[in-house]
C-alpha cells in the first residue's frame, strides 16, 4: 500500500480552507489529495494529473465508489508540464494551492511492470506513459559509453559511473540487457563488495538515473514552476516534495530568483517563500516509511 510522505507539513503550507480548489500535479494513488479534498468540503475541487493512466484509472475507480468525493475530483490523465492547457480546458478557475510531488508510488514500483525496480525482474521500460518511445532498455544497449556514463553520473550522482557504465557495455556485448535484473547484475559486477551492503542499494542510483533520464524530469520539472506560478491566485500557495538533490537545487534556484524579480520589480508577481529551509521527514514518519527519508519539502505564497 502506498503511503503519501510529509502529509501534516503539506497540510500546515497548503492550508487548504473550506471550498478552496486545488490542483495535485503528480495525484498518483490520491494520498494527498483525498486529504485535501476533506479540508475542502463541502465544495471544494481538486485537479488530479497524473501522466500514469494506471494511476488515473485506479484513482477513478476509488473516487466514483465514495459519493463524498464523486463531484470534487477532476482527473486528468496529462504531463504536468502542459498544466497551464488543461486548467484552462477543465475551466479549472481560482486556485487556491498547488501540489507537486515528484516521488514515485508503491504502485508504480511493486506492479506496473516497467522495470522501475531492481528487485523484481521486470523488462526495462521506465516509462510513466506510453506515449514516448524512449525506454531505459534502448538507452544501455543503444546509447553511446559516454551518453551513459554521463547520465549515472550527473542524473544518479553515482561515484562508480564510468565502472558500472563499462561493465553494462561490456554486458551489451553478450546480448541485448532486457530485464532489471540483467542490468542490476551488471551495476553489482561493477562496484566494491563493500557497496553491496551500504544503506542505499548499490542499483539505486543507476535506475533513478535511467529513470529521470527516460522521462525527461528535470526538465519538465523546470518547465512546470513558472506555469503553476501563473495560474495561482493571488494567495495561493505552492507546496513541492522532491526526493532527489538534482530536484530540490533546481526548486531552491527557482523560488530564489522568483523573489529576486520580485524585488526588483514591485509590479512582478511577488512570491514569498515559505520554507527557508527544505521540510524533511520525521524520524517517527521515516520509522513507518523508509520512503520519507530522501523527502524534501519546499513552499512559498504568492502575493
Amino acid at each position: 500500500m502506498h503511503i503519501p510522505v510529509l502529509t501534516k507539513e503539506v497540510l500546515q503550507y497548503l492550508d487548504p480552507k473550506e471550498n478552496e480548489n486545488f490542483v495535485d500535479c503528480t495525484v498518483g494513488q490520491g494520498g494527498h489529495t483525498i486529504l485535501i479534498l476533506e479540508k475542502t468540503s463541502p465544495k471544494g475541487k481538486v485537479l488530479g494529473i497524473d501522466l500514469d493512466s494506471q494511476q488515473i484509472a485506479s484513482l477513478r475507480d476509488v473516487s466514483q465508489s465514495e459519493k463524498k468525493f464523486k463531484d470534487r475530483l477532476i482527473l486528468v490523465n496529462d504531463s504536468y508540464i502542459n498544466i497551464k492547457k488543461i486548467i484552462e480546458k477543465e475551466n479549472f478557475n481560482s486556485i487556491n494551492g498547488i501540489l507537486l510531488d515528484l516521488g514515485m508510488s508503491s504502485e508504480q514500483l511493486e506492479k506496473s511492470g516497467k522495470g522501475f525496480s531492481f528487485l523484481r525482474d521486470e523488462p526495462l521500460d521506465m516509462r510513466f506513459s506510453d506515449r514516448t518511445d524512449l525506454t531505459a532498455e534502448i538507452i544501455i544497449n543503444e546509447w553511446p559509453e559516454e551518453r551513459i556514463e554521463e547520465v549515472l553520473r550527473e542524473y544518479g550522482e553515482e561515484k562508480f559511473s564510468k565502472k558500472i557504465t563499462k561493465s553494462i557495455v561490456e554486458e551489451r556485448k553478450r546480448g541485448r540487457i532486457k530485464s532489471a535484473f540483467q542490468l542490476a547484475e551488471a551495476i553489482k559486477d561493477a562496484t566494491p563488495s563493500i557497496y553491496w551492503t551500504a544503506r542505499i542499494h548499490y542499483a539505486t542510483r543507476t535506475f533513478q538515473a535511467l529513470r529521470i533520464a527516460v522521462n525527461d524530469e528535470l526538465e519538465n520539472l523546470k518547465k512546470v514552476l513558472p506555469q503553476a506560478i501563473s495560474v495561482l491566485s493571488s494567495g495561493g500557495r505552492m507546496a513541492i516534495i522532491s526526493f532527489h538533490s538534482l530536484e530540490d537545487r533546481i526548486v531552491k534556484k527557482f523560488l530564489k530568483e522568483m523573489e529576486k524579480i520580485a524585488f526588483a520589480n514591485a509590479s512582478a508577481g511577488k512570491v514569498k517563500i515559505l520554507t527557508k529551509k527544505p521540510i524533511i521527514a520525521s524520524d517517527e514518519e521515516i520509522k513507518l516509511n523508509s520512503r520519507s527519508r530522501s523527502a524534501k519539502l519546499r513552499a512559498f505564497i504568492k502575493i
